[in-house]
């Protein structure tokens, strides 16, 4: 007879318990998704200077109309606190310092991807519409492409669009802010 092997999900809150107790350091590249602690790739060169490039477009489209934050957490329910590469959140006069925001302060997430492009695609994205993103793009470095994921739904986006250089794209929330692709790729 087979030996049924059953997984124990770690809470958000065991998460930082976790922290606390010198199991998980702050220099650690981890995140909590669906209560399994996923370690992330490392940022290389091109990674980084995608997400300061587009820090430096959204913030000088958005101003204050919305707070962005890079690489932070979000809290998506009990078992869930992913770092996103970069959030557009709505602003709080508090800046998030009393909690993690939600994803009802989220107006737009964004991955960028260098090698993990099938892993945001199959497990991030789906997680991100389960728990109601209203919008997140996957920024794909090896295809210098960004796909849109819009109208979230439980089994996944209903709505996902290419956007490749040539295209002009704004985010929801923000239809006057237009990001011309390829100057999110340099």
């Amino acid at each position: 007879m087979a030996t049924q092997v059953i997984r124990r999900r770690f809470t958000v809150n065991e998460y930082y318990l976790m922290a606390q107790a010198g199991i998980l350091h702050e220099d650690d590249r981890v995140e909590l998704l669906e209560g399994e602690i996923v370690e992330m790739a490392a940022i290389g060169s091109r990674h980084a200077a995608c997400v300061n490039r587009l820090n430096r477009i959204l913030s000088e489209g958005l101003g204050s109309r919305a707070i962005i934050s890079v690489q932070n957490p979000v809290r998506l329910g009990e078992h869930s606190e992913p770092q996103p590469d970069l959030t557009l959140l709505r602003p709080r006069p508090d800046f998030y310092s009393e909690s993690h925001p939600e994803s009802a302060d989220v107006m737009l997430l964004v991955e960028v991807a260098d090698t993990s492009e099938d892993y945001d695609r199959e497990v991030k994205m789906p997680l991100y519409a389960r728990y109601g993103i209203t919008e997140a793009w996957l920024v794909d470095l090896s295809s210098r492409s960004i796909e849109m994921y819009r109208d979230p739904v439980l089994e996944g986006y209903r709505d996902i669009q290419l956007a490749m250089p040539g295209c002009s794209i704004a985010p929801q929330a923000f239809p006057d802010l237009e990001l011309v692709v390829e100057k999110v790729f340099g």
